[in-house]
Formats: C-alpha cells, sequence, structure tokens
C-alpha cells in the first residue's frame, strides 16, 4: 500500500484571521527564487469563504494539474494579484528586495481592486515583504493554507508561461522545461554560448564561466 497523499490545504488559518475581525485576508506565495534566469514571481489571493477542490502545493501538481487548478482559482477567489521582479532587479536588488518589490506589486494590485488586506499569511519564515503586524509567516503555509497554496499555483502557472515564452527566442537553454531553473541542458548550454540576456548575472553560477558577472549587492540573499 502506498503512503498518505500530499497534506490538503485547508481554511482553517483563514477562517481564525476572520472570526479575530481581519475581514481581508490573502495568501502569498513566491517562484522564480531559486531560478538562473528570468523573473522572480509573487502571487497573492483572497480567497473566496468556501472551499475549493484540488488545489494543492503547486510542487506536487503535474504542469496539466497546475494549470487546471490555477484556471479555477481565477474563478474562486475574490480577488488576484500578481508581481514580478525582473532579472535586472534580482541582480541590482538581491533577492530578498526583488521578492520585496514582486509581492508589494501583488498586493498593489489587489488594492487597485478595492481589497486592502487585513492580514497577509505569507509562506516560509520570512516576511520579506517587510509589512509587520500584519503579516503572518508559516513554514509550509503552501501544504496547509488553502489561500497560500491557491497563491503558489497562481505564481508558477504564470510565471511558467512567462517562461515559455522566453523559450522562443533563447531555444538552446531549454527555459521551456526548466524555466530558468538549474538541469543538464541549462548548464550545457551557459558553458557553450554564455549567459542569455535574462539571466541574473550576478547569481553564483556565473562564477565558474568566463563570461563576468556583476559585482552582488551588499547583503544579498541568494
Amino acid at each position: 500500500m502506498g503512503g498518505p497523499g500530499p497534506p490538503i490545504p485547508t481554511l482553517r488559518l483563514e477562517r481564525r484571521c476572520w472570526r479575530a475581525g481581519e475581514r481581508l485576508v490573502c495568501g502569498v506565495d513566491e517562484v522564480g527564487r531559486g531560478a538562473w534566469a528570468g523573473p522572480a514571481t509573487v502571487a497573492a489571493v483572497i480567497p473566496a469563504p468556501k472551499r475549493i477542490r484540488g488545489v494543492r502545493d503547486s510542487k506536487v501538481l503535474t504542469p496539466a494539474q497546475r494549470e487546471e487548478v490555477g484556471a479555477r482559482v481565477l474563478t474562486w477567489a475574490v480577488a488576484v494579484g500578481i508581481g514580478h521582479a525582473s532579472h535586472e532587479e534580482c541582480d541590482e536588488l538581491g533577492m530578498t528586495a526583488a521578492l520585496r518589490a514582486a509581492g508589494r506589486r501583488a498586493l498593489a494590485q489587489l488594492a487597485a481592486q478595492g481589497f486592502e488586506c487585513d492580514r497577509v499569511i505569507l509562506d516560509g519564515n520570512h516576511d520579506y515583504l517587510d509589512l509587520g503586524a500584519r503579516v503572518t509567516t508559516v513554514i509550509r503555509g503552501d501544504a496547509t493554507s488553502l489561500a497560500v497554496a491557491s497563491a503558489s499555483v497562481v505564481a508558477k502557472v504564470t510565471r511558467d508561461r512567462l517562461m515559455a515564452d522566453e523559450a522562443e527566442h533563447y531555444p538552446a537553454y531549454g527555459f521551456d522545461s526548466n524555466r530558468g531553473y538549474p538541469a543538464p541542458v541549462h548548464r550545457c548550454a551557459l558553458a557553450a554560448y554564455g549567459p542569455s540576456a535574462i539571466h541574473r548575472r550576478s547569481w553564483i553560477f556565473m562564477e565558474g564561466l568566463c563570461w563576468g558577472g556583476i559585482p552582488p549587492a551588499p547583503g544579498r540573499l541568494f
């Protein structure tokens, strides 16, 4: 017999926030932190008060499942915001500040739709949004919170589509399959051709290449 399946995210934490008087609650998650090319993407999802089936942490879903679930999240959610930090910003700002910029852009999209969140449930143990008491960090939030899991799927689907588009311009790197993350085809293309126009040139992978990068920002966290 097989073991138990992946955890099923619930609205337990969100309901606790609603009962505490926090009317607008959103889940936030990022994708692209560890990629060598392309943007970092953050999604913010305000959940509807009813359950939606099939939502899981994006990492345990197949690409086809993510596409299907992502489309259902967009019709189920009260509102969705998506923010990006470009590969240039990842270089110039460092990853923590780049994620902050992308996350705040996602929240600004919600605000532009008339939704200023009272509570932000953020995946992980570090508040890279730097929003103080409004933020609750949750380790493995994408496996337990339905809002965060929904944000993880939306962020992943959105960024994957962007990288698939970029693959048409830079076919040697395999961005349509590796999405800019380290992979054998990607590594071989870097060794043969050097970085493309959308690579993060200050990332540590550049140290082993003859094509020079740019100095990392002080205090950068990769």
